[in-house]
């Protein structure tokens, strides 16, 4: 999925259980199953909605970086109610960067890990 700049565009991060266990399913803005990869082609910001449907209230806390320092993305905020997470990205550098996301819940103090969607900044075209 490409990201125009002023695109208000999010990628839902749906989490279900599956015998117990964390299943993330991502979806563009029209509800199409993706990947919850994202190509950047200019300066903008990619927003992550969280659609909780495990009932054990799931938020999210940050983010992980494999390459935390490679400037591929700039910066990271978390909405007050760990339900948004956006990530500003420049475009200044290009390059492909892996994370992911790092989740609370309700129901005890481990945090779970999702798996790793990426950010591809292609440069200005």
């Amino acid at each position: 999925m490409s990201i125009p700049q002023g695109l208000a565009q999010f990628i839902k991060v749906n989490v279900t259980l599956e015998n117990g266990e964390p299943v993330f399913i991502y979806t563009d803005a029209s509800g199409t199953e993706c990947q919850g990869d994202v190509t950047v082609t200019q300066a903008g910001t990619v927003t992550y909605l969280l659609n909780d449907q495990t009932d054990k209230g799931l938020k999210f806390t940050g983010l992980g970086f494999i390459t935390p320092f490679d400037g591929v993305i700039d910066a990271v905020t978390i909405s007050s109610d760990g339900k948004l997470i956006q990530l500003v990205d420049l475009d200044r550098t290009p390059g492909t960067t892996k994370f992911q996301f790092v989740l609370t819940n309700t129901i005890n103090t481990l945090m779970l890990l999702s798996p790793d969607p990426q950010i591809i900044n292609r440069g200005q075209e």
